[in-house]
């Protein structure tokens, strides 16, 4: 059997993942939120290929401080 191949995750693998997952979550799920968007479209961030979709539809989206100028 070969001693290098991973059978699991280890504790710090899976606190680094979650960190990492916070460390991610937090902003964009405020961004969306001033930008009048749920929450719940944070989700997008982590499907490869959409959340660049979704980022270019952001980048294009009428933003709410525009009403301001």
């Amino acid at each position: 059997m070969n001693h290098y191949m991973m059978e699991g995750f280890a504790l710090w693998q899976v606190v680094v993942m979650i960190v990492w997952v916070l460390v991610l979550v937090i902003p964009i799920a405020r961004i969306l939120n001033r930008l009048g968007f749920s929450r719940i479209w944070t989700i997008l961030a982590f499907i490869p290929l959409v959340n660049l979709i979704f980022l270019w539809f952001l980048a294009y989206t009428h933003w709410p401080i525009e009403d301001r100028m």
